[in-house]
């Protein structure tokens, strides 16, 4: 289990630019007695072993229910049993396969959005922890500061996982890999448990460094995969995070973490070209500035042809998608694995709900 610590931005923020300090906040996986449950808040938590088997398990449920054939004993391991969805921020991948996931293992997803019960309106975080966590199974939280999910995590009796915070976005990284594997893992190596075949890849990101970045970089570092970042002035990822991502490589290695200003560079002899929105939800009024600071960072095939991108490239991006972050030459083209990418939200949600709440996060 990763040591590594969260951030806790001052003010909610998170660049140096905006945020005059920094404040460090409790490890990754609070923990208030040794009887405590396991919980899921970052990539950095895992293991490349454990992020490795949680990648298998959702390609070998993929297969399983694509073939017809049943889950065995997961089609009934939360069989009469809840699990709480708090969400603070609307979504539609995470909620429709977070609850299709708990129905898949015959359990019951409870929805709580914000405007559902008093989370952090009239009732502290600690009291909203203590009172679902004992009459539930298990907590998937979608908030805003990652903080909110650390105290949620922090006094829960349940497994609580991130389903998504502004540092991190775990359940995306899984998928993400998931879908990685599946398109470039040779026959050789997606045979083997101990691998997923991935080692040499090269990740490509253009456009802002956000939470889907971060974990899908700590993600790279425990895989052996190549990760280059292109971001504008004043958007790199802070130095915080990039100590978290370089400590999450295993003993012995390093990560293969690059950082740039010009998008070219980035995809310079890329595998997969990756981005994500320029405007996440409560930075709408940052938009016409965002906008113009990205100006040229449109993921196009003329993006990827100057920069050199290796030939059979790979798009991918985790919805939704604004026609300014991609084209639609790239976004409908047979290089895109968007779709794919986005079902196999689904898939990334089963496996971990049965490492974490099934299982008691022994990933197995």
């Amino acid at each position: 289990m990763s040591t590594a610590r969260l951030l806790r931005p001052a003010n909610n923020c998170l660049r140096a630019a905006q945020c005059s300090k920094r404040v460090y906040s409790t490890p990754s996986t609070p923990q208030t007695s040794p009887f405590a449950p396991r919980h899921l808040l970052s990539i950095a938590d895992l293991t490349p072993e454990e992020l490795t088997k949680l990648v298998r398990n959702a390609s070998v449920h993929k297969a399983a229910v694509k073939s017809g054939k049943p889950l065995g004993t997961l089609q009934s391991s939360l069989l009469g049993q809840t699990i709480a969805m708090l969400f603070t921020k609307r979504s539609t991948r995470t909620r429709v396969s977070t609850e299709a996931a708990v129905a898949m293992m015959s359990g019951h997803p409870l929805f709580l959005g914000s405007q559902d019960i008093q989370l952090g309106v009239n009732e502290s975080m600690y009291d909203t922890s203590v009172v679902v966590s004992s009459m539930v199974a298990g907590i998937v939280a979608r908030v805003n500061a990652h903080q909110d999910v650390a105290d949620l995590a922090k006094h829960s009796s349940v497994p609580v996982i991130n389903a998504l915070s502004d540092l991190y976005h775990p359940m995306q990284t899984i998928a993400d890999y998931l879908t990685v594997h599946e398109a470039f893992a040779t026959t050789q190596t997606s045979g083997s448990e101990s691998t997923l075949g991935l080692e040499g890849l090269k990740i490509a990101w253009v456009g802002d460094a956000n939470n889907v970045l971060y974990d899908l970089a700590i993600g790279a570092a425990k895989l052996g995969v190549e990760i280059a970042v292109a971001t504008p002035k004043g958007y790199e990822i802070p130095a915080e995070m990039k100590q978290i991502i370089a400590s999450s490589a295993p003993k012995g290695t390093s990560s293969q973490l690059q950082e740039t200003n010009v998008p070219e560079e980035a995809v310079r002899n890329a595998d997969v070209i990756v981005t994500d929105t320029w405007v996440s939800m409560g930075q709408e009024e940052e938009k016409a500035k965002r906008l113009r600071d990205f100006a040229g960072f449109q993921v196009t095939k003329d993006l990827a042809q100057r920069g050199g991108a290796k030939e059979g490239w790979k798009f991918m991006h985790c919805l939704p998608r604004h026609p300014e972050e991609v084209s639609d030459e790239v976004f409908y083209s047979p290089a895109s694995l968007v779709f794919q990418e986005a079902e196999n939200r689904l898939w990334a949600a089963l496996a971990a709900l049965e490492g974490f709440v099934v299982n008691k996060g022994k990933i197995v």
